[in-house]
């Protein structure tokens, strides 16, 4: 039996745009809709989960700041920032394949991550009380999801080649003085590149899942 996934390669997009278009997805999918992924850098903002507090922002700048419906607090998305969203119908999954709670759908991502780092010889690791992934005590990928209708969107942002420099401005997810690192500080810069580590992030998420039909756009 096929267990399909659709991979979409959006390229540069603007933010709302593409939370929007996740909703929409979301609100009018059915019971036979194939389930997404979507990979997507975005320009510069600041987001804030639906819990987010305004003090973790510690200074205002030029970079826009939306509220959005994802969880956790304050984060930064820049170019070079590789984003993957994971559009997925929980409940069904739950009936077709096996249990997969929201802690589960997080563990998968948060692998995803630790399993794509250690490719390039980099050791990494989630924490349970912190959600995302970590490099010693510096974080390089963090996460955040919603449920709706049994369905998740949002998803991760990993950091890969990017201007690191707003994430001072802010405590990021909610923890002062937590520094942040990306794939380009422990490799070469012609190593760390969104299009080549998008396709390990894909590889080693619908491997967990088990999803077995993969179709990319």
């Amino acid at each position: 039996m096929d267990f399909e996934v659709i991979v979409r390669q959006l390229g540069v997009r603007d933010y709302q745009e593409i939370w929007h278009a996740m909703q929409n997805f979301t609100d009018n999918r059915d019971k036979d809709t194939v389930d997404e992924i979507w990979l997507v850098e975005h320009p510069s903002i600041f987001t804030q989960g639906v819990a987010g507090k305004p003090e973790h922002l510690l200074q205002n700048t030029s970079i826009p700041v939306l509220k959005s419906d994802r969880g956790g607090q304050i984060t930064y998305h820049g170019l070079g920032q590789q984003i993957m969203y994971v559009l997925i119908d929980v409940k069904r999954f739950k009936l077709q394949r096996k249990e997969l709670s929201v802690r589960q759908l997080v563990t998968a991502l948060e692998q995803t991550v630790v399993q794509t780092l250690s490719d390039y010889g980099i050791r990494s690791c989630s924490k349970p009380e912190a959600p995302g992934v970590y490099v010693g005590d510096k974080k390089i990928c963090s996460l955040g999801l919603r449920i709706r209708k049994g369905c998740s969107f949002h998803g991760l942002a990993l950091n890969i080649q990017m201007d690191l420099s707003p994430f001072s401005i802010i405590n990021p997810c909610g923890y002062a003085g937590l520094e942040m690192c990306q794939l380009a500080d422990f490799i070469t810069k012609d190593q760390a590149k969104c299009s080549l580590v998008s396709a390990k992030l894909v590889t080693y998420f619908t491997r967990i899942l088990g999803y077995n039909k993969i179709t990319t756009y």
